[in-house]
């Protein structure tokens, strides 16, 4: 009998062909755990998916004033505590099979939100530098990136700095570009990454693609911190 990733709890093992259609992730966490991811419903703003009554919020009115890089970027998730605790297990203690969880809906959502425009698409993952890559094995942008069945490139890296969740937000505002061109990319793009918080690094990365060919950028982010 299959256990849910999340709690380690046993499965159902008899699954209603109705679930099997609306609710794939019942296959692998069970209904208890899928209740506290808390999706990002009803208004939001329309550039970073802070749930929000304008249609612009007050943080992307600011960015645009500053000289806005990126379409708009679109979030799935609310980082609630249960979401913290299941990104800290993943990215942080190297558990790499609790990403499917999120396969679904990740995938529905990106169709529904991105393939719809019938654009011609490249996904970029936002990079670790090679210090993190070593101390977790895997990057976690990537690994969401993987479960979209897109193009990827590897196009940016990422220089050594210290941790984005260490700082303020001020500080992150302030922040140097961390992050260098690998390859020109000249197409639309998708970064992709896990939680978007300030915007800083979304807008960072996009920044070094428009520089350097790439016409337009968007953002698909797992979490809105």
């Amino acid at each position: 009998m299959s256990q849910c990733l999340s709690c380690g709890q046993s499965l159902d093992t008899i699954v209603s062909w109705e679930s099997w259609l609306t609710f794939k992730r019942e296959h692998v966490i069970c209904t208890v755990c899928a209740s506290n991811m808390e999706k990002i419903t009803g208004s939001r703003c329309s550039v970073c998916s802070r749930p929000s009554q304008l249609s612009i919020c007050h943080d992307c009115i600011e960015w645009d004033q500053l000289g806005e890089v990126i379409q708009f970027n679109y979030s799935l998730f609310h980082y609630n505590e249960w979401m913290k605790n299941i990104i800290s297990l993943w990215k942080f203690r190297g558990d790499y099979v609790l990403r499917e969880i999120f396969r679904e809906e990740l995938k529905y959502s990106f169709e529904s939100i991105f393939l719809s425009q019938n654009k011609e698409l490249i996904l970029v993952p936002v990079p670790l530098s090679v210090k993190r890559m070593n101390e977790r094995g895997f990057n976690q942008a990537l690994a969401l990136a993987e479960m979209l069945d897109m193009p990827i490139q590897e196009a940016l890296g990422r220089k050594a700095s210290e941790k984005q969740s260490k700082k303020s937000r001020i500080d992150r505002l302030r922040s140097s570009n961390p992050y260098y061109l690998l390859k020109p990319i000249r197409k639309r793009v998708v970064l992709i990454d896990d939680i978007y918080t300030t915007g800083t690094t979304i807008r960072q990365a996009a920044s070094i693609l428009l520089k350097n060919g790439c016409p337009e950028v968007y953002a698909f982010t797992l979490i809105r911190g």
